[in-house]
């Protein structure tokens, strides 16, 4: 007889969509809009209560809506980006909206909300923070788009979420190659662009003002993140330092060189339990997947830990900056606490291939991560106790203890 199939946890689903980026929708989104989300079915309001509307917009041919059978009014929203490019694979390019609820620990089976692209990967994603929308960053052609969120039913106190290309057409971003990393600051007033040609631009949002634009970067720009304060914004090449940039002025602040033939992957400001501002760097070292930190006032590098043998190939840093996690080649997920910088949890095989993207919840109480297969994984994050371990020795010793004056005991009174 043949091994039985173990089904998939509730927290991971596939959506027939390699994923390349990930992103929690913002909640202050999502409870501005009563969401509802259900099988295809009459807009009526006074259709039968097992229907509710279809979220595709009359308006986006391209875009394929699928729900759940349940009506949600608020939760945890995620969308996700990726497909199978340009060629005839027959796997779709798109744009995923799903719904996570953590009360059950369980992703929607279906998606929420889908919109086709065509013929046009969506490689690289940024999620605009105060609501605006979302770039991306498309691999075939090398073009930058703009998604509008796009509500049903205005009128109605039902809305349901989904998305719309714009019209919008961002000339600053048109005719510029491949773009490798995009990220917004924290309150969305920049956004920063990297290119596959090493080029860096950051603009003023939205009148695309430019800020800067550095033509000789990196040889080719791998990843991009701004300071929480966005006065600073960090950028990683194909090889060589990192280099931290001053937003205002336009200036290299600090080149940050990489040792020992490290390889620098991913690069994340951060601050730590001291509230000491630092900057955290995945990287490749002769041991393996390490961790790297610098202080960010004096820009000396405080360490280097090894976390794991493989590669990261996906690296993010919780909002309160208490949790790092590193995705693989391997579809692994590691949980290290920042204090200690000890592996809290390991996932091995989360995925059935390598971790593309990686993003924690904004409350840093889940992290979703995303593979190549064709799935989506949503991890929450257990609290580890300090003192179990304690308490355990302190037993063990009581009990010793007991045992060495039962011994005793037997001895005096023989």
């Amino acid at each position: 007889m043949g091994k039985r199939q173990i089904p998939d946890p509730p927290n991971l689903k596939k959506y027939g969509v390699p994923f390349y980026s990930v992103a929690w929708i913002p909640q202050h989104l999502i409870k501005s809009h009563q969401i509802q989300t259900a099988h295809d079915s009459d807009d009526s309001s006074n259709s039968d209560h097992n229907s509710a509307p279809s979220t595709e917009p009359e308006s986006e041919p391209a875009a394929k809506a699928e729900s759940e059978p349940a009506s949600v009014t608020t939760g945890n929203y995620l969308l996700f980006t990726g497909g199978g490019g340009a060629g005839r694979s027959g796997i779709p390019n798109a744009l995923v909206i799903a719904h996570f609820d953590i009360a059950s620990n369980s992703l929607s089976s279906q998606p929420v909300f889908k919109l086709g692209t065509d013929s046009e990967l969506p490689y690289r994603m940024a999620l605009h923070s105060q609501g605006d929308g979302l770039i991306c960053a498309m691999e075939t052609p090398k073009v930058c788009r703009w998604f509008d969120w796009d509500y049903q039913n205005k009128s109605s106190e039902i809305h349901k979420l989904s998305l719309k290309m714009s019209d919008k057409v961002l000339t600053q971003l048109e005719d510029v190659g491949q773009q490798l990393a995009l990220a917004f600051n924290n309150d969305g007033t920049a956004l920063a662009a990297g290119g596959e040609d090493g080029n860096i631009r950051v603009f003023k949002w939205p009148s695309m003002e430019v800020i800067l634009n550095e033509s000789n970067a990196h040889s080719s720009v791998k990843d991009l993140h701004f300071s929480s304060d966005g006065k600073l914004l960090a950028s990683l090449g194909s090889g060589g330092p990192c280099r931290v940039w001053d937003v205002s002025s336009s200036m290299v602040l600090s080149s940050l060189p990489n040792e020992n033939r490290e390889t620098f992957s991913s690069c994340r400001f951060s601050q730590t339990n001291d509230k000491t501002q630092v900057l955290y760097m995945a990287a490749m070292t002769d041991k393996g997947g390490s961790i790297l930190t610098w202080n960010t006032q004096t820009w000396e590098r405080m360490g280097s830990k090894h976390i794991i043998r493989d590669a990261i190939s996906a690296f993010n840093v919780s909002a309160d900056g208490k949790i790092l996690a590193c995705g693989t080649p391997s579809g692994d997920i590691v949980i290290v606490n920042s204090t200690n910088m000890r592996i809290q949890t390991m996932i091995k095989k989360a995925h059935l291939g390598i971790v593309t993207a990686l993003a924690f919840s904004p409350d840093s109480r889940a992290l979703a991560s995303v593979s190549m297969d064709s799935s989506a994984r949503v991890t929450i994050i257990e609290e580890k106790k300090t003192n179990g371990g304690l308490s355990l020795w302190i037993a063990v010793f009581i009990i010793l203890l007991a045992i060495a004056a039962y011994f005793h005991q037997q001895g005096l009174e023989k």
